[in-house]
């Protein structure tokens, strides 16, 4: 095996390992910024100044990407997103 494929290779196989989901949360009329704050801080492990500006991105742009990571960890920190009231999906 020359090293050029060898390293075609490893790229290949690093790139299998990247792939990661999102957890998006969208904007409601319905929470304020301080639930989404406290949400995010307790179920994303954001830092306060991170989930501001979570919350913030949210409510101008409607949306915002507040967690990516593998498949697994993210299930259950979007299903308790929801179950806090906050619209966010999975992706």
């Amino acid at each position: 095996m020359s090293t050029k494929e060898k390293i075609q290779e490893e790229v290949d196989v690093l790139e299998k390992e990247v792939f990661q989901h999102e957890i998006v949360l969208h904007n409601d009329d319905v929470n304020t910024f301080d639930h989404v704050i406290d949400s995010l801080v307790n179920v994303c492990d954001h830092s306060f100044e991170q989930a501001e500006q979570c919350a913030t991105l949210v409510h101008y742009k409607g949306k915002c990407t507040v967690k990516s990571g593998e498949l697994k960890d993210l299930e259950p920190r979007c299903s308790k997103l929801l179950q806090l009231g906050l619209s966010a999906e999975l992706v």
